[in-house]
């Protein structure tokens, strides 16, 4: 969960595909990737803005601004060079639709997770059989504009996990991400990093945005979302993440997504 560390990490070069999309005329590309063994892209960056969209399987994004989890049927943007990781478990397929930033400038300049309807990813499936050399004012351009169209009636979803970067706060995060389960109080904690409860409390939301208690649902939240992509069961994926029974699992999801799990995976 630590992410404030990007530059001490290598940093991969993208593959050139986005090298060559720079040189060309068109202004979007759409590609299709399959992992059947899941996936661990280190940090890189690069200059067309990316819409990556998991059809299968769920995604990790972290960047210096904390992480987002994208389960399937849901799509992130990441903007023109932002430095981000791609991780994902499991059978992972992605359709990306890649932009030149300077044809797409009112697109977000934060990265936020959002819910792809059933006609954009039908779109974007027909997107991916599009070569990328097609001819603007083309059949194949067209919809490339219907579905930029389309991505801007998009709505978002709150699935961003937000990192503090003082070490202090590290500490917990990380300790967290061990183990989601860890209800322990912020003044419980203050006696494991040197601090009192109040610092903590006022760093939190200082660095986050959230009190701890927020911090600590959005993560069980995150790691819930994950595990349940993966097929587990709604009871056990509530008491793995530190609930004492379904109904408040349930109700905490609902609470922050406006839905229950299976509606969730199902919408």
């Amino acid at each position: 969960m630590k992410t404030n560390d990007i530059e001490e990490k290598t940093i991969f070069e993208p593959d050139d595909f986005l090298e060559r999309f720079m040189e060309k005329p068109q202004k979007m590309l759409a590609k299709a990737f399959y992992y059947p063994n899941g996936l661990n892209y280190p940090f890189h960056h690069h200059i067309p803005i990316q819409f990556l969209y998991a059809s299968q399987g769920v995604v990790k994004v972290t960047t210096e601004a904390g992480i987002w989890v994208v389960p399937n049927n849901r799509a992130v943007w990441i903007p023109s060079n932002i430095f981000h990781k791609i991780e994902a478990t499991g059978v992972l397929a992605m359709r990306n639709i890649y932009f030149k930033p300077n044809h797409f400038s009112k697109f977000p300049d934060q990265c936020c997770v959002v819910t792809v309807t059933p006609l954009l990813k039908e779109l974007i499936k027909h997107a991916t059989e599009i070569t990328p050399d097609y001819v603007e004012n083309s059949p194949e351009a067209r919809v490339m504009d219907v579905i930029v169209d389309n991505l801007k009636t998009l709505d978002t979803t709150p699935l961003l996990l937000p990192a503090p970067w003082d070490n202090r706060l590290l500490k917990i995060t990380n300790s967290f991400a061990e183990n989601p389960s860890d209800n322990r109080t912020l003044a419980s904690w203050g006696k494991v990093v040197g601090a009192s409860e109040r610092t903590l409390a006022r760093l939190f939301v200082k660095e986050t945005g959230m009190t701890f208690r927020q911090w600590r649902q959005q993560a069980k939240l995150i790691e819930a979302l994950s595990l349940l992509a993966q097929g587990m069961a709604v009871k056990e994926v509530a008491f793995d993440v530190g609930y004492e029974s379904v109904s408040a699992f349930i109700y905490m999801f609902r609470k922050s997504l406006g839905c229950t799990p299976g509606q969730f995976f199902n919408s």
